[in-house]
């Protein structure tokens, strides 16, 4: 899976801009885990808090293979990743000889974090950055893109969005809004507009501010509409003619309450506009949290955040050990 990543995150190293957000401190924050374990309560009460049940037995018998692939399957992480979960599992009983359900637990802690790889930082030369914001109607793109100005611009980035959704004018209205709420400067673009002209304008409005972080909200593309998705397109080679090499990065908004049906949706932005991360939305009212781990194994792109909460400050950086720990219900 590293490898994997490794190819998603070839960028060029710049000492102007990190944006890997691992490096970005959320404000006021005094317990990170905290936030994790009640972002992932449901998902946590479904099918993982029946693991942790199922492993409250004694030995490790033959039926609580069974039931751990179910509950698994059950969680979201999809049947090749459940597969490999338990081989891996069952190589480890055999090596270590365990043989206490709570050895087979803490085992299961280990290689669900094995799963999900921590990508080293993101940083640009370009200045402005340009992030392309794509996703599916709904899967909360427009909410998500305010809450990381709000994260870019609380550590002190000069931020600029740009509402080129001009698709549905109430993401055009929901995206200024959020804008004037948290004072980030927007350029807005007319409902029916030409929405390349609007990334175009947001770019070059961009490099006459001289702001650190552009971010452009795109219409939500249905990802088996050949004509949206070719429109997205063309968006993406605009803003590469507004400022050559942008976008610097393309990420995609996954709303974790879909679960695996997502996983289809982000193969095909993924072909149209080489998605580089991942923002998972409302991971705080999914139960398919486990979804992450599909994201991972199947498409090799790196999660970036993940909101937790419906204030800007629960958009949090995508923490591996903190997800594990609360999807588990563990403490670290």
């Amino acid at each position: 899976m590293g490898k994997f990543i490794r190819h998603a995150l070839n960028y060029t190293a710049s000492p102007k801009i990190n944006l890997y957000p691992r490096d970005i401190i959320a404000p006021a924050m005094t317990n990170i885990f905290a936030k994790w374990k009640d972002g992932l309560a449901k998902t946590s009460k479904a099918a993982f808090g029946q693991i942790a049940t199922l492993f409250g037995a004694t030995d490790i018998t033959p039926e609580i293979w069974d039931e751990l692939e179910a509950l698994l399957i059950q969680a979201d992480l999809g049947m090749d990743t459940a597969d490999i979960i338990l081989d891996a599992l069952e190589k480890r009983v055999d090596r270590e000889g365990l043989t206490k359900a709570q050895q087979l637990r803490t085992a299961l802690r280990e290689e669900l974090r094995l799963l999900l790889s921590s990508p080293p930082p993101l940083q640009f030369e370009a200045q402005p950055t340009v992030i392309l914001i794509v996703g599916v109607n709904g899967s909360g793109k427009t909410t998500s893109i305010a809450k990381l100005g709000h994260r870019f611009s609380s550590e002190g980035k000069q931020v600029l969005l740009g509402a080129a959704d001009t698709y549905r004018a109430a993401a055009v209205d929901q995206l200024e809004i959020w804008a004037n709420r948290l004072n980030l400067p927007i350029i807005s673009g007319q409902m029916g507009g030409d929405a390349g002209a609007v990334a175009y304008d947001t770019v070059k409005a961009a490099i006459s501010r001289n702001s650190d972080i552009v971010l452009i909200d795109t219409a939500g593309r249905l990802h088996t509409r050949f004509n949206l998705m070719e429109e997205l397109k063309k968006v993406h080679r605009v803003v590469g003619k507004a400022m050559p090499g942008a976008p610097h990065a393309v990420w995609l908004v996954m709303d974790a309450t879909t679960g695996q049906n997502a996983i289809q949706q982000a193969r095909a932005f993924k072909e149209a506009v080489k998605v580089s991360g991942v923002v998972l939305a409302k991971l705080d009212s999914s139960a398919r949290g486990g979804m992450a781990f599909a994201i991972q194994r199947e498409l090799g792109l790196p999660i970036l955040f993940a909101g937790l909460g419906e204030k800007p400050e629960d958009m949090q950086p995508f923490d591996p050990q903190a997800f594990v720990n609360g999807i588990l219900g563990e403490e670290d």
